[in-house]
């Protein structure tokens, strides 16, 4: 198994880029959760770019391999676009959070098929309490050994990819006091940390293996940290962000995650000492970006270096940002001043609620969301 997934991460792609979008299927009427993913499936043009997640109330796009930020983006915005019309006829519309505000664990279905069935049977009720959406972005490397020591170094930043992803302070009808308290809620599943150090590809392979001999996974997707190298893609998946209402701020997550990788994987080849940081630290700034907003105090786990949150997203920037421009993707940083002198997708929810209510929050989810690029 080793030497096959060496092989998968030896093919030369240049960064290439893959993105997942996670939707809530929601009654057009009043916005609740609707359990039509079957339906869904069976209509869309191409079931490679379509899939189920765990409960029928929720549906997956997946972008192909693209080269760019603006092919990717443009691949997201057709798959939202094919949503919106499958929808026209099946009576549904996607919406767009985090979490949904007000479904009720207890209310959800699982998807029956052999991978979610042992999900759904080894978690139980906390896998019904999964009623979060996310956005997945995955990054190729050609290299097996430089893949674990960029995802070692590039974890002294998820705390910053979390804090201008923020987008799901509502949970079971509760204002949670987090900014993302899908965070929270998908944090009670196995194996959804920050990994520690990982000491090479090999013992990382190892460790996959273990997991599986001793029944704890049954392949190695079932690994959910928050950065993760996917064995079978040949690519590190960033599993940070909550989904985004705005294909915007989408882009700007997309380009930074590829700018980070670019970024460090010529930091690697260079053999500079970035992979080794304070642990607990580390998870101490990610609590911190996950609850509170910008104004927060956080300690860097790498330098140790106290700062506000604000200034640890910009403090990312300045270490990524020859590699946004060679990647042709500065203007993504026009988004991100936007968004911290504006708030997060999570403090637009809490706003409009504040002024509108929960029941008309529902209705923004749907009708707020981006289609066209």
């Amino acid at each position: 198994m080793l030497n096959k997934y060496k092989q998968i991460y030896q093919q030369k792609r240049d960064y290439s880029i893959g993105v997942e979008e996670e939707f809530m299927i929601c009654n057009p009427s009043n916005g609740q959760l609707i359990n039509k993913a079957d339906q869904i499936m069976s209509a869309v043009s191409n079931k490679k770019r379509y899939s189920y997640e765990l409960l029928l109330s929720e549906i997956e796009t997946n972008t192909p391999i693209c080269k760019t930020v603006d092919e990717a983006i443009l691949s997201l915005s057709n798959q939202r676009k094919e949503l919106k019309s499958i929808g026209n006829n099946l009576n549904f519309k996607i919406g767009i959070s985090g979490t949904h505000p007000v479904a009720k664990a207890i209310d959800q279905k699982f998807v029956s098929n052999q991978s979610y069935n042992w999900v759904a049977d080894q978690l139980r009720y906390y896998a019904q309490r999964n009623i979060t959406f996310s956005t997945h972005i995955h990054i190729s490397v050609d290299s097996p050994d430089r893949a674990i020591k960029i995802t070692n170094a590039t974890r002294r930043w998820i705390p910053a990819l979390l804090a201008i992803s923020a987008n799901s302070p509502f949970f079971e009808g509760v204002n949670t006091g987090f900014k993302s308290s899908r965070t929270m809620q998908f944090g009670s599943f196995p194996k959804t940390n920050i990994p520690v150090k990982i000491d090479s590809f090999e013992s990382y392979v190892s460790l996959v293996e273990t997991l599986i001999k001793t029944k704890s996974i049954q392949k190695p997707r079932q690994i959910w940290w928050k950065i993760r190298p996917h064995l079978d893609y040949g690519t590190l998946e960033y599993r940070i962000c909550d989904v985004q209402r705005s294909l915007s701020n989408t882009k700007m997550l997309v380009a930074l995650t590829q700018a980070l990788v670019h970024s460090y994987d010529h930091k690697v080849r260079l053999n500079k000492n970035i992979e080794d940081m304070n642990y607990e630290i580390l998870n101490d700034t990610f609590w911190k970006s996950m609850r509170f907003g910008f104004n927060a105090i956080v300690t860097d786990p790498f330098d140790g270096q106290k700062i506000s949150l604000k200034d640890y997203v910009y403090k990312m920037v300045d270490n990524i940002y020859p590699s946004l421009d060679d990647l042709g993707n500065l203007s993504v940083l026009d988004t991100l001043d936007s968004l911290i002198a504006n708030g997060t997708e999570a403090d637009e929810q809490i706003l409009f609620e504040k002024n509108n209510g929960l029941d008309n929050l529902l209705l923004f989810l749907m009708d707020k969301v981006d289609y066209d690029v």
